[in-house]
């Protein structure tokens, strides 16, 4: 079997994550490799073909920044994408996180006649536009280019959901949501490689600690409120910032004294910062399934979250605290969290159980891919 993936992906093929679903999408197409798969991942990024020790094809898209600027989309980008995706000629194609250039992958598949799956990223994904909007394009819409982009997804989304061969979610709540609409879909979990993790057994640390983009549309301006209600409580911040609402509440962070400003950390090291805390807090108001909050459970940390909760995991797992909006329940919560070996071992055993890549996770990804093709 033959599969093509797509988008900013050789950075976290070689081990520097760029963002959560380039991380999630690196480790299935190494997953597959390993099952002797010819594995191809398109990306923009590169200029020269390569290949990965683990066995994965990195291919560039040949005159994708020739052409004029501002006419250069339609006139060389996308025709370039669809030749590359049509050369790659594979058997299955995987498209994730919510991009109106999918549409060009669907349509090279059906050139091929090969098998499309689209992959959620977000429940932000499948709620309504006033969500979207809120949630999402009013901190990320700022220019042209930024409302063009926002209008062909809001066309080419709900259209790939229905001619998909197959639709993979995060998690139950959002197969939910889409029963609701008719849209089949199969629970397909995120994945954490945990091969040389061992930062459980460091030192406990009554810090908690806050990772992820610095902006309006993580939430920070709800975290910077959480930090000047609780000057009790130490925190460290990890991320940088991505709009003005978090340069501005950055900058007014410095002068707390119980909050540390690691700034962009690289993936190891974050980890270790995270298995050195007492709890990672999330004011994100809209998430899929973090990876974040894989990662924490891998080293036997809560997460208390105030308003996201993937499928309801948290609460019914006890893997933590959700907040469901409250700001004052968030704020109790970081003042009395408790961590002790119980937890921390009922939380690492959750993550082998559910996310870890072994060989019977690797089989169960080989199976989801294959049987797409019968």
């Amino acid at each position: 079997m033959k599969v093509c993936f797509w988008g900013k992906i050789a950075d976290a093929l070689q081990g520097n994550t760029y963002g959560g679903g380039e991380l999630q999408i690196a480790l299935i197409a190494r997953s597959l490799a390993s099952k002797g798969h010819e594995v191809v991942v398109v990306d923009l990024d590169i200029t020269k073909e390569f290949q990965t020790s683990d066995g994965v094809k990195v291919v560039p898209v040949e005159g994708y920044n020739k052409g004029i600027k501002g006419l250069r989309t339609i006139t060389h980008r996308l025709p370039a994408l669809y030749s590359t995706f049509v050369k790659v000629n594979a058997d299955v194609y995987y498209c994730r996180i919510r991009e109106y250039r999918h549409i060009i992958v669907y349509l090279a598949a059906k050139k091929v006649k090969a098998r499309f799956i689209l992959g959620l990223a977000s429940d932000l994904d499948i709620l309504s536009i006033s969500k979207r909007w809120k949630h999402f394009y009013s901190s990320n819409v700022r220019d042209f280019w930024g409302l063009f982009n926002a209008i062909l997804g809001e066309l080419v989304y709900p259209f790939l959901l229905r001619k998909a061969d197959l639709v993979l979610v995060q998690h139950q709540g959002q197969q939910e949501l889409l029963e609701r609409k008719e849209i089949h879909s199969l629970v397909f979990n995120n994945v954490i490689d945990l091969n040389g993790q061992s930062y459980q057994e460091e030192i406990e640390s009554t810090d908690l600690v806050y990772v992820g983009s610095l902006d309006k549309r993580k939430g920070f301006a709800d975290f910077y409120y959480l930090v000047t209600q609780t000057p009790d409580c130490r925190y460290k911040v990890i991320g940088r910032t991505r709009d003005k609402t978090g340069e501005v509440l950055y900058d007014r962070l410095k002068s707390f004294p119980n909050v540390k400003l690691a700034g962009k950390l690289s993936h190891e090291e974050t980890i270790r910062e995270i298995a050195r805390s007492r709890a990672l807090v999330s004011t994100s108001p809209m998430e899929g399934f973090p990876n974040i909050f894989i990662e924490a459970w891998s080293c036997g940390i809560p997460v208390l979250s105030l308003f996201v909760d993937p499928g309801g995991v948290i609460s019914r797992e006890k893997l933590g605290f959700v907040a469901g909006g409250d700001i004052e329940k968030l704020i109790y919560s970081v003042r009395n969290v408790t961590n002790n070996i119980e937890f921390r071992s009922m939380a690492i055993d959750y993550v082998h159980r559910n996310h870890e890549i072994t060989e019977s996770k690797i089989t169960e990804i080989n199976t989801c891919f294959e049987s797409v093709l019968e």
